[in-house]
């Protein structure tokens, strides 16, 4: 197995691992949904990969599994003193392919880049069967005086 930072040749399977993530995540998810957020993929990958978007992938003969590392910058405050922060998604691996260290091997080149590029810290949301992976790499739970919030603009959208 091969790992690696992925590049625009990618595209396609990065498309097709961020699908698969979503329908084992979301469960059933609408057909025109599905089409839709696949139209949309290639083009975000396109404009974002090795910019403010990072994917890492193990692949053999194929992508076995992904994680995807997204950078924003913000005005600094005490909590992010350079005001780069990175945001963990899509971690997956296919199922065939699970239990190997993959997610494992994938997310300490995601720690190793987001040093690199000088972030302040990672953030994620983890599911039960990912907890113990993120605490063993040294994530905590984030403790706040804050409610987390957010506004639906587009009702076509999630409802998470």
């Amino acid at each position: 197995m091969i790992y690696e930072k992925a590049d625009l040749g990618d595209t396609g399977a990065l498309t097709e691992l961020r699908i698969a993530y979503l329908k084992e995540d979301y469960g059933d998810i609408a057909e025109e949904t599905l089409n839709h957020i696949a139209g949309k993929l290639p083009g975000y990958f396109r404009e974002h990969l090795n910019k403010d978007l990072y994917a890492f992938v193990c692949r053999d003969e194929t992508i076995a599994g992904c994680c995807l590392l997204c950078v924003s910058e913000k005005p600094p405050n005490p909590s992010f003193i350079n005001g780069k922060t990175g945001t963990v998604m899509n971690v997956y691996v296919k199922p065939q392919f699970r239990r190997k260290g993959i997610a494992s091997a994938l997310m300490k080149m995601l720690i190793a880049e987001s040093e690199k590029l000088g972030l302040d810290l990672v953030e994620l949301k983890a599911t039960d069967a990912g907890y113990r992976l993120y605490r063993s790499l040294g994530f905590e739970d984030a403790v706040s005086e804050y409610h987390s919030m957010k506004l639906i603009i587009n009702r076509r959208s999630a409802s998470r």
